[in-house]
């Protein structure tokens, strides 16, 4: 059954009306002819005229056309579907889909139409998941014979509903999953979903319902319990972190799931991550003696290959050693060792994609032209902490660029970094693209600002696109051998550090870092809320799971009792009863009563949590994992703080911000001290007192509170590594 020639060049033409004329003739000419309705009933349909389409139907119906009207029913249902398909073809979603409409209505059971009913609302941009409830199609699939179901059909919607991030959409992957047989291909297409879902989007609890729907194909896929334990990681989601942890640990144990060294470092490794995040410390010191065993076996004996699946992830493994050990002569040969790995590692996984960086020279003559990479110019301690030398930028004699990791971007990114430099790209995780830009824009020097916590820039330096490499701020440095040098100062690293960093420390002469201080909002935190005497000492702690070493919670509990008429406020991320927990299992080692502790939400905003600060009478850090923002806040804020200083960079940034702000009360050099200093600071008014007037006179002296000499300075140093370059390569 086909259109007439003359109404199918009308069709053609999309002039509908034209054909219901020709049709409503024909019928008045033949009016036996069943299928005359069907085409004129269509014709109306294309014009959106539904109930003149259905009323033209139904009156053909009864007209006792008699045995003949089964066989011409399923006529008139080919006939919808042929042009629901012409439709689809020419891109016409929304007429195509109600002509589907009224196809499922001839045959309500039909499961596959209703399908393609879907896929054309989403096309068609009219999709709600809840639609799936109206039109029944859990009740339809859940009565379908497989063998009855397109596969291949449910497949591609099932991908298409799953871009709609509501649990509707979630039951209808769950419900669709006995139908579908390349099971493999849906987890790839789920988790490309998921990826991004959790990073592009910043919907990473969404990401996690999607990563648990894939678990639930492979619970045992150690790449999967790894994404899953990102996007709790991302979302706060403290229970579930723990859960997931476990799980991963439980794999970890279980030698035919971790058949490869690599995969049980990796495995014992997220464990490990999971644990810190949510304070869980009391869970990781039976793994910890394995975690470093096998970091050992690894390091000392590479593999040639790891999962390549494990790559990207590989430069993070070591990172955990900086919060669970001052040790770093050993920490450092470890995460230089895994740094090696995975430059081998990447430069062999990507070597398909054919990366060739032509080596180009620098120009004596001209700007020098600096790029900063980073993931965290935004509402970030990263962002706060970094801006100011945007802002003082001498930008006659350096042209300035930023290369954004796929990073969501606020007002502070457009305001501080977007409006202070030359350019800026924002890209996604094409290593090719990234490293293609960089170097088309040959760049002199390109600032890391990212180092361990951003897997898919150390790859971009893995291939060193630029001609000198710096890693600044965002953390301790990667290990990277092409990074040439690691920004330090006379204090945040010990004299003997060169000893043991495979990149050249380059030291300034004051400060690695400087702020023209912070924004600060409006006090919400009273000692009234909290139920503390307004004659009591408030010692305050904040900081994330990771920070929470229990020897520093000992030196605390040890403060407190004796310091009785005390109480200790502790702010951070991380599960509440996991932290509550362990400060009250350490608490009763001292006769410390958990009524003097306060666990403190974290407040909405960085300007309302600076205000908040102000409630305490003295800050005590953690070790052997100092705060960084936190303290150049407090010290700001002008409140004395206590800081236990170690050997590595990460445990002596509370002591070059403290000395540079000339203080010395405060620094202790071992438990003991520090100890000591929370109980003096908390018995003597007087020191407070003297600690505060030192810190308000600093505001207009220390080199911490410049940031215009500190970006002079940073500037000089680029100078000289240019120069130390061209020297060298001139030689």
């Amino acid at each position: 059954m086909n259109w007439h020639p003359l109404s199918y060049e009308a069709l053609l033409n999309d002039n509908y009306s034209a054909i219901s004329e020709f049709y409503e003739e024909a019928i008045e000419q033949d009016p036996e002819i069943i299928s005359h309705y069907w085409y004129l009933g269509l014709s109306y349909l294309l014009q959106e005229q539904e109930e003149a389409a259905q009323s033209t139907w139904i009156y053909a119906m009864t007209q006792g056309f008699g045995e003949e009207m089964e066989s011409e029913m399923l006529t008139l249902g080919k006939i919808l579907n042929t042009e629901a398909e012409r439709q689809e073809m020419i891109q016409n979603y929304a007429l195509a889909s109600l002509i589907r409409r009224n196809l499922q209505e001839l045959d309500a059971s039909s499961i596959n139409n209703l399908l393609r009913i879907v896929k054309l609302e989403i096309l068609a941009n009219n999709f709600s998941p809840k639609l799936l409830y109206d039109w029944q199609v859990f009740e339809l699939l859940n009565e379908a014979d497989s063998n009855c179901v397109d596969a291949d059909l449910l497949l591609e919607v099932v991908i298409q509903v799953l871009g709609f991030s509501t649990l509707a959409s979630i039951d209808f992957a769950e419900i669709s999953l006995p139908y579908i047989i390349n099971k493999n291909d849906l987890i790839a297409q789920v988790m490309s979903i998921a990826i991004r879902m959790g990073y592009d989007e910043e919907k990473p609890t969404y990401a996690a319902y999607l990563t648990e729907f894939c678990l639930k194909i492979e619970p045992q896929n150690i790449n999967l319990l790894s994404e899953l334990l990102t996007f709790y990681l991302r979302s706060n989601k403290t229970d579930e972190i723990i859960q997931t942890a476990q799980r991963i640990y439980n794999i970890y144990i279980n030698d035919q799931a971790c058949s490869t060294i690599s995969l049980k470092l990796y495995s014992i490794y997220r464990a490990i991550l999971g644990f810190l995040h949510s304070g869980g410390w009391l869970e990781i010191d039976p793994i910890l003696e394995q975690y470093k065993s096998l970091l050992l076996e690894v390091v000392n004996n590479p593999p040639e290959i790891i999962e390549n699946h494990l790559i990207d992830r590989w430069i993070e493994i070591a990172a955990p050693l900086l919060y669970l050990a001052d040790n770093p002569s050993e920490n450092r040969r470890l995460i230089n060792g895994i740094s090696q790995i995975f430059q081998k590692q990447v430069k062999m996984k990507l070597k398909t994609q054919k990366i060739y960086l032509e080596k180009t020279k620098i120009k004596p003559t001209k700007k020098i032209k600096i790029g900063y990479i980073a993931s965290t110019l935004r509402k970030n301690s990263v962002g706060w902490l970094s801006r100011w030398l945007f802002h003082y930028h001498n930008r006659e004699q350096f042209q300035i660029g930023l290369y954004l990791m796929n990073q969501p971007e606020d007002e502070l990114t457009q305001n501080w970094f977007r409006n202070k430099v030359d350019y800026t790209y924002n890209f996604g995780r094409d290593i090719q693209e990234i490293l293609q830009q960089i170097q088309a824009d040959d760049l002199d020097i390109l600032v890391d600002l990212d180092s361990l916590t951003n897997n898919v820039t150390c790859q971009v330096l893995v291939f060193k696109p630029a001609k000198i490499q710096v890693s600044w701020l965002g953390y301790d440095s990667s290990g990277l051998s092409t990074l040439d040098y690691f920004i330090s100062d006379p204090y945040v690293l010990p004299e003997n550090a060169q000893d043991y960093y495979q990149e050249n420390i380059w030291r300034l002469p004051q400060t690695y870092l400087a702020v023209d201080g912070f924004e600060i909002g409006e006090q919400t935190l009273t000692r009234e809320q909290l139920n503390i005497p307004e004659d009591a000492i408030i010692y305050w702690t904040g900081q994330n799971g990771f920070k929470r070493h229990p020897d520093m919670i000992n030196c605390q509990m040890q403060i407190l009792q004796e310091v009785p008429n005390s109480y200790l406020l502790i702010k951070g991320i991380g599960n509440d009863e996991k932290i509550q927990q362990l400060f009250k299992t350490i608490a009763l080692k001292y006769q410390v009563s958990p009524d003097r502790f306060r666990f403190l939400p974290i407040v909405a905003d960085e300007l309302t949590h600076r205000a908040n600060l102000q409630i305490a009478d003295i800050v005590l850090d953690t070790y052997p994992y100092n705060g960084a923002t936190t303290t150049l806040e407090v010290l700001w804020m002008g409140i004395p703080l206590v800081t236990r200083v170690g050997e590595q960079f990460a445990a002596r940034n509370s002591y070059t911000f403290m000395t540079n702000v000339g203080l010395t009360e405060g620094i202790a050099w071992t438990n003991e001290e520090y100890i000591d200093w929370g109980i003096q600071l908390g018995k003597n008014e007087a020191l407070r007192q003297q600690v505060r007037e030192k810190l308000q006179q600093s505001r207009q002296t220390s080199p911490v509170w410049n940031a215009k000499i500190f970006t002079q300075e940073m500037e000089k140093a680029y100078q000289q590594m240019v120069k130390n370059y061209l020297d060298n390569t001139t030689a």
